[in-house]
């Protein structure tokens, strides 16, 4: 694409998107906010094919006219993701938009209490999974003249919190690589935008932080301050479908939160 010429957007009724942990949480509201805007071919990434059937039915519910693909895929392992990324190409004929909204099994900590060994293993999990599909798309969406890629992080790359200093760092991570995806990537028309929650109800996440100890407490405390109410995802998914689509054709490298309030980060 040269600089003179539009970015390639298209309408969601022709468009492929790729939701990534599309099985649950925000990624499986995602999915069916995408068909319910329009969609009508769209892959679902994870790892287990029991959720993956489970997830692949309820967009069908939603829409039954929609191509409904989900392709196991360990976002941890770049030759996985690459081999996911070329099936949902060759399944969708496009790749459009690109969401990454994999599952947080971490649990919040004081720093001293964190094993030394745990570290590096939190650190990557977090950070490597939405780089690796974000670089894996790049060509098909350089090729095609555009595209969009939301990444999903946390407030914690914003926000210094107790308990995440390790977390933080990895969605920080995510938060600066989304931003510099962006820049690049623009000359060839695509965006990059990443979404900041901070607690979401109803999801797996939520319930691990909110079961016991040190991290119940801390996310407790944080859905106080929710005075617009503590987040859902369908509010993510709602920002993530705009951010997706033709609406947010010249919005690029942004990091924006949606926590009720929580904070103004």
């Amino acid at each position: 694409m040269t600089s003179q010429q539009s970015p390639l957007v298209r309408a969601y009724s022709e468009a492929g998107v790729v939701v990534a942990g599309g099985t649950s949480g925000v990624g499986l509201a995602s999915a069916l906010g995408f068909v319910r805007a329009g969609v009508r071919r769209i892959a679902l990434l994870a790892r287990s094919p029991e959720r993956g059937a489970a997830a692949r039915a309820a967009v069908l519910a939603a829409c039954p006219q929609a191509q409904v693909h989900f392709i196991g895929t360990d976002a941890d392992d770049p030759a996985q993701v690459e081999a996911s990324v070329d099936a949902a190409y060759r399944a969708l004929g496009a790749i459009d938009v690109l969401v990454n909204s994999m599952t947080s099994t971490y649990r919040p900590e004081l720093l001293h209490r964190l094993s030394l060994a745990d570290v590096s293993g939190i650190l990557t999990r977090q950070a490597l999974p939405p780089m690796h599909l974000t670089r894996a798309v790049l060509p098909i969406m350089q090729a095609q003249g555009g595209g969009s890629i939301v990444n999903v992080a946390s407030d914690a790359a914003k926000v210094a919190t107790p308990g995440e200093s390790v977390l933080g760092a990895a969605m920080a991570a995510i938060v600066m690589f989304s931003r510099v995806a962006a820049i690049e990537g623009k000359r060839n028309g695509i965006r990059v935008n990443a979404v900041t929650p901070s607690l979401i109800a109803g999801t797996p996440t939520a319930e691990n932080v909110l079961r016991d100890g040190f991290s119940k407490a801390l996310f407790e405390k944080a859905a106080q301050q929710a005075h617009l109410g503590v987040a859902e995802p369908d509010d993510l998914a709602a920002l993530i479908v705009f951010l997706g689509g033709p609406g947010a054709a010249r919005l690029t490298g942004q990091a924006i939160s949606v926590n009720g309030g929580i904070s103004a980060a």
